[in-house]
């Protein structure tokens, strides 16, 4: 199922007060009662919201990602501009490791028309679809393949990934906290990206905005091994700061 774009902008709101009545939601987004409890159904069994007594809020779960299809559809607009502002920066003839995740899924697709790139993921997702660009070589970690998002994880994939020492790193998270820690849910995941944090010239982050100040369990980096951070509008307080003082460079995807 697809979220529409009255459904994101529904989404965005919760985000902002972190819990609304009905009655709330309808008046912001200037539509009726039913149509809001319509849009809070289809999205409470997408899993996007939770539905308590008065109200509803944004899952809080910080030990479970929602599901890799309802994550393609959440602020896709705003993946596609940050996959194409890293496909910008990303030179042709250059080596590359893409991990799992829905925004890197995007970049893939960005990097469609790039020459002489030789990538290494632990997503099978990616390597499908830069198969199609017949002048990039995909190099692809064995490991457990997860069957819900076809990331591929475990020691196997550590090991792997050792090997390597590329250009670029381009990672995705789960959430950034407010102390400037990066962090997901699936502890196999992460010591597969911390590897390839480890074995990277430069390591870029791709986030959209609703990954600030979003909580996960495991602690992945910190900002102070990040580069460059790309995402699809300025981030909240106190992350400029925190930016700053890291000295990662920030790049807004406005178009």
């Amino acid at each position: 199922m697809n979220t529409n774009p009255r459904q994101i902008l529904l989404l965005e709101e919760l985000r902002t007060r972190k819990s609304a009545t009905v009655e709330q939601l309808a008046e912001t987004l200037g539509v009726t009662l039913q149509t809001v409890r319509r849009d809070v159904q289809r999205l409470a069994e997408q899993g996007l919201l939770s539905r308590f007594h008065g109200g509803v809020r944004l899952p809080s779960s910080t030990v479970e990602n929602i599901a890799h299809n309802q994550r393609e559809s959440l602020n896709s607009a705003g993946k596609t501009r940050i996959a194409r502002a890293v496909a910008q920066a990303v030179p042709n003839h250059c080596s590359l490791i893409l991990n799992i995740g829905t925004t890197t899924e995007a970049i893939a697709k960005a990097l469609l028309r790039h020459q002489g790139l030789r990538v290494i993921t632990n997503n099978l997702n990616v390597a499908a679809i830069l198969c199609a660009n017949p002048d990039c070589e995909v190099i692809v970690a064995g490991g457990v393949v997860r069957t819900r998002d076809r990331g591929i994880v475990g020691e196997a994939a550590v090991d792997f990934i050792r090997q390597f020492r590329v250009d670029i790193a381009i990672i995705g998270i789960s959430g950034i906290e407010d102390d400037g820690t990066l962090r997901d849910f699936d502890y196999r995941e992460v010591k597969v990206a911390q590897t390839i944090v480890e074995h990277a010239r430069e390591v870029w982050l791709a986030a959209d905005h609703s990954k600030f100040n979003r909580p996960a369990m495991v602690q992945l980096a910190s900002l102070d091994q990040i580069d460059r951070l790309f995402t699809d509008e300025h981030p909240p307080e106190p992350f400029p700061t925190l930016l700053a003082n890291a000295d990662v460079q920030l790049v807004v995807a406005t178009d």
